[in-house]
């Protein structure tokens, strides 16, 4: 078993001043936030936790591989909008979205940072949500996590 703390910042940038400087021995940051870091040797990256390795750090292994088996928690991002818009409008923005991520100037910018686009339609982008929030949920259940208020 692992013992984990969460520490609550106030963002990315002072969590890895904390990092770099000793404070806390490890945490879980987006990749995208920590590659300038591992880029430049100020942190080792240990793990990704995604299920496959990353195809730019191929040399970074993933949780399960070192024995956390099923361990799969990738950062997302994703667009919404207020309930009952109507879908003309979620398919307009969903199209002119896409069309952007699917740029090749903006894929190069992306991939640079470590982030790779997945545009999908509206409905598979809700059974994601879903799935994720039932997955998390289900987990918290099953392991008692509960908030500190």
């Amino acid at each position: 078993d692992s013992f984990l703390v969460h520490i609550p910042y106030r963002g990315i940038a002072p969590a890895f001043t904390d990092l770099i400087g000793g404070q806390p021995q490890a945490m879980f940051p987006g990749l995208a936030a920590a590659v300038p870091h591992i880029r430049s040797g100020r942190v080792r990256p240990l793990a990704v936790t995604g299920l496959a390795r990353h195809p730019q750090f191929k040399d970074i292994p993933t949780l399960d591989e070192l024995g956390y088996k099923g361990f799969d928690a990738q950062q997302w991002y994703g667009v919404v909008g207020p309930a009952g818009m109507p879908m003309a409008i979620v398919k307009q923005l969903n199209d002119a979205l896409a069309a952007v991520l699917m740029a090749p100037d903006l894929r190069e910018k992306l991939a640079i940072e470590a982030v790779e686009p997945n545009p999908m339609s509206p409905e598979k982008f809700a059974d994601f949500i879903r799935t994720d929030i039932a997955r998390w949920t289900q987990l918290a259940k099953a392991r008692n996590i509960q908030l500190d208020t």
